[in-house]
């Protein structure tokens, strides 16, 4: 396992397009959110310590925000030929286990990953009405190393603010875990 950090995108970049089947079969792209007034973007593993450490937050926190209209939806990019507990079945038995009621969907060829700049599980990026990223960063201050209340605390304040039309204050504190498994070749440069 790797610990590392996001790339931290700008502020303002748009949000990329994708459609990515979900877990469940159905596929899932960018234009089904359009409706929402925010629209958070979560790359996620099964087998990541640091995901595992809050999964049960990112439940309830996705929860009480999507009765607020704030869409979630969830990604795996990781390589599954080398981390098989990060298939489409072991995602399946993660969401139900962390309560996720959100579509969580598989990024086979990482392309999704690469074009958000996703660079760990969890990575969490918040896109406002328009679709430009708001907040980029960690959910909260909970580590596996630590006893921090995994509640999302940072994240739900970024949440409030874009519901509320305002700026998220920077600076965003970057979120860390593990680095996402890139199949050979597709590294981010």
């Amino acid at each position: 396992m790797v610990a590392v950090n996001s790339f931290m995108v700008p502020i303002g970049t748009p949000a990329p397009d994708f459609t990515l089947p979900s877990i469940t079969g159905p596929k899932v792209a960018l234009a089904d959110f359009s409706r929402a007034p925010a629209l958070l973007v979560i790359f996620l593993s099964n087998h990541c310590p640091y995901v595992r450490r809050v999964e049960a937050g990112i439940g309830s926190v996705t929860a009480s925000y999507a009765d607020r209209g704030v869409a979630t939806v969830g990604i795996c990019s990781n390589d599954v030929a080398n981390h098989p507990d990060d298939d489409a079945a072991h995602l399946a038995e993660q969401a139900k286990r962390a309560g996720f009621t959100f579509p969580y969907l598989v990024d086979e060829t990482q392309e999704v990953a690469a074009a958000y700049r996703a660079a760990c599980t969890p990575d969490f990026f918040v896109y406002d009405a328009d679709r430009r990223l708001a907040y980029r960063g960690q959910f909260d201050g909970a580590r596996p190393s630590n006893d921090v209340p995994a509640d999302g605390a940072t994240l739900r304040a970024a949440l409030d603010d874009v519901l509320a039309g305002r700026p998220v204050p920077e600076p965003h504190a970057p979120s860390l875990g593990c680095n996402i498994k890139w199949k050979p070749g597709n590294e981010p440069g």
